[in-house]
């Protein structure tokens, strides 16, 4: 049995296939594991309580984990040894999640092309046929991730407060959430996993997308996250594609078009989850 995973900070995908690339279970799903955010402890807990990684977990042969938090050696060994601990058979590899936007969104294994995540955090790489390429390391969620759905998060608690809303949108946003102080400031230095309970804020945006000022809220972030990440790449973007991986993406499709008019890059392919381009990838590999 082979695992093919593409985990982000709120979320974790898992899916098993056999040499051939057939699906062996049900796609699985747990919490994100981020080694970046999350404790050895907190890793192996999410892993191994689950029942059928559990049940299943010495035929299992190969691992390939594509991850956020990942993208730094020192959480990404962390990882790895968690994974080790568990599948005790198997040969593990942990790969930042950029390599599986990478891998998910080209249209050809060669393919150069400027490769963006928008979920939970963000990110931005140039692949250029072979190797991948990025100018900016992310320094997380506190300092970077424009566009992200906890840089969304954030922008919408940050309006709520400052009274920067429109008035049906403040009501709507209050009466889906809780968002008295101390809540909000336990879940966010408290709790673990800050960065996804912000990006839960998130949902909020493309359930009132009609509204002009979550319209112009997401055009804020995109062309944040256009000029200080997708700008890095600015002679290239002008021969190849630009490239959307994450569910902010996927549902900012729109936004993403107009942003990319203003600044004069093409949009490629965008999707929403990557997985199953994983599978065909190391299928065909």
């Amino acid at each position: 049995m082979i695992l093919i995973v593409d985990s982000g900070s709120t979320k974790c995908d898992w899916i098993s296939v056999d040499e051939n690339g057939n699906q062996l279970l049900d796609k699985i799903r747990t919490d994100g594991l981020n080694p970046a955010i999350l404790d050895e402890g907190k890793l192996f807990e999410i892993i191994n309580s689950h029942k059928d990684l559990n049940m299943h977990k010495e035929d299992v042969k190969k691992v390939y984990f594509y991850g956020a938090g990942c993208g730094t050696e020192k959480p990404r060994l962390m990882l790895k040894g968690v994974l080790e601990s568990i599948f005790i058979n198997a040969e593990c590899e942990v790969q930042e999640d950029t390599f599986a936007a990478v891998r998910a969104t080209l249209n050809h294994p060669e393919e150069a092309a400027v490769v963006c995540i928008l979920g939970t955090g963000s990110n931005c790489s140039y692949f250029d046929g072979q190797n991948l390429h990025q100018r900016v390391f992310s320094l997380g969620y506190t300092l970077m991730d424009d566009a992200s759905g906890n840089y969304y998060g954030k922008q919408l608690i940050r309006d709520y407060y400052f009274n920067h809303m429109p008035e049906s949108i403040h009501v709507a946003f209050a009466h889906k959430y809780n968002l008295e102080a101390d809540f909000i400031k336990q879940n966010l230095y408290k709790k673990p996993n800050p960065n996804a309970y912000l990006a839960s804020f998130a949902e909020f945006m493309f359930l009132n997308k009609d509204s002009k000022y979550i319209r112009e809220l997401i055009k804020k972030g995109l062309r944040l996250f256009t000029q200080n990440m997708i700008l890095q790449f600015k002679s290239e973007i002008k021969s190849v594609p630009v490239h959307f991986a994450g569910s902010i993406a996927y549902f900012s499709r729109e936004e993403i078009e107009e942003v990319s008019r203003e600044f004069n890059f093409t949009v490629g392919n965008i999707v929403r989850r990557p997985i199953e381009g994983l599978v065909n990838y190391h299928t065909n590999s």
